[in-house]
């Protein structure tokens, strides 16, 4: 990683005063997460952009249309927050970059899957919101905003080279991976600004790519994606 690059993420860290601006639900999670001795979940990752494939901004350059819309989709197989099991969950986040990622604060808003009980719905906020450590908290120092965390119906789909991630009434992506030399995938491995998860992801053009809420609305296709599966702890 260079030095520019290793500022940036740094400044991130120091960045999580940003706290104060979540919502209580939020902060009572991370303080709760204080409690726990260990979390990890594991599964697959998805998300797709308005960037153009594959999108600049996981090198650390500027987004290909000035700014950055972003629907982000976590399926858990494997997840536990202290004793609260998290298999089988999933958690949305949609953000609006208004510029250069690691130069502009994001507003976000987050989604927590609706069948998980209060104390698993408490937990993927701690997690996917970056409150309670692992990688999501040098995420979260880009936050400027967040514009709301509510629960809602997510559905994840895996069919061969597809994945899919739906907010029910609210927004949708399918992605489907970049046939490669001899037929085989695109992947990106190693990239110098970790937005997708340090394993290869594949790069996975948009069929769909859709959102409306919080005074937000993107309709887009053909745009870039990625998947990849994921590992979080602390």
């Amino acid at each position: 990683m260079n030095n520019l690059i290793r500022r940036h993420w740094m400044k991130a860290v120091a960045a999580l005063a940003t706290i104060a601006m979540l919502p209580s639900r939020i902060i009572a999670s991370a303080e709760a997460a204080e409690d726990k001795k260990s979390w990890k979940v594991s599964g697959n990752y998805l998300e797709s952009c308005n960037c153009a494939a594959a999108c600049p901004c996981v090198f650390g350059s500027a987004p290909t249309e000035g700014n950055c819309t972003v629907l982000i989709g976590w399926h858990i197989d494997q997840g536990r927050f202290g004793d609260v099991k998290l298999d089988g969950l999933n958690a949305a986040l949609a953000v609006v970059s208004p510029g250069h990622m690691l130069q502009t604060k994001w507003r976000v808003a987050l989604y927590l899957d609706e069948r998980g009980n209060q104390k698993q719905r408490d937990a993927l906020a701690a997690i996917f919101s970056g409150q309670a450590g692992g990688h999501m908290s040098v995420l979260a120092g880009f936050i400027g905003e967040v514009i709301g965390v509510r629960a809602a119906k997510l559905d994840y789909t895996a069919n061969g080279a597809r994945r899919g991630m739906r907010i029910e009434g609210i927004g949708q992506m399918e992605i489907e991976a970049m046939q490669g030399q001899g037929g085989g995938t695109v992947l990106i491995s190693g990239n110098p600004v970790a937005l997708v998860p340090a394993t290869p992801a594949v790069v996975a053009p948009s069929h769909i790519l859709s959102y409306r809420d919080y005074g937000l609305s993107w309709e887009l296709s053909g745009r870039n994606g990625f998947f990849s599966p994921f590992t979080y702890q602390a």
